[in-house]
């Protein structure tokens, strides 16, 4: 069993939480997932539907997984010391730390990808890398996996992400079998990223 805490914020998208959230619930007795904020509460996505947090990060309990998602709200983060503080101290036991989209800019300023490879939504890629130390930014990569970080491109491409996840911690038989289940057809190359391209 992984414990996953999924790190929530004002304006995070939607489709970064829930869908890897989607794909690890169709195994729960591999994954238990828990939503962590600072401040338990209502929070806001950017389309304007609200989830209720139970915990803290303050009083957080330990995960084997942290992920991080994207969204407007990260453009503030980026700049909160006491967040960026908050999310170290979550992050420092857990086995693997995750990002969605911009969620890489956030782990990036919190110093937690530093003298990692990481990749980013490539419309907000420019400004995605200009965070953290260190950092090997990967423009064309639909997702980056460097050791115990994984880190995806945009929103959808975090679902290809936590099925290689997945594959990786639980088998690719699992991957699959969840992916399946949603009618999801994954794309297993990371290399595969058409959005790279300028348009």
């Amino acid at each position: 069993m992984y414990d996953v805490s999924v790190v929530l914020f004002e304006d995070f998208e939607l489709l970064d939480v829930f869908g890897p959230v989607e794909l690890l619930a169709r195994l729960p007795e591999e994954y238990r997932i828990v939503y962590v904020a600072p401040e338990s509460g209502p929070v806001r996505s950017s389309q304007g539907a609200e989830i209720v947090v139970p915990a803290s990060l303050k009083n957080a309990a330990p995960a084997d997984i942290v992920l991080v998602p994207g969204g407007p709200g990260t453009r503030r983060l980026v700049r909160n010391q006491q967040f960026l503080q908050m999310l170290t101290q979550l992050a420092a036991p857990a086995a693997i730390i995750v990002s969605v989209c911009t969620g890489s800019a956030v782990l990036a300023a919190a110093g937690l990808l530093n003298g990692y490879r990481a990749t980013s939504n490539k419309r907000a890629f420019d400004w995605a890398s200009g965070h953290g130390d260190g950092v090997t930014w990967v423009r064309r990569a639909r997702w980056v996996h460097d050791r115990n970080r994984w880190t995806s491109s945009g929103v959808a491409a975090g679902m290809d992400m936590t099925a290689a996840l997945i594959g990786h911690l639980t088998g690719p038989e699992a991957a699959t079998t969840a992916a399946r289940e949603i009618e999801l057809e994954i794309h297993p190359d990371p290399t595969r990223d058409p959005f790279a391209d300028p348009r």
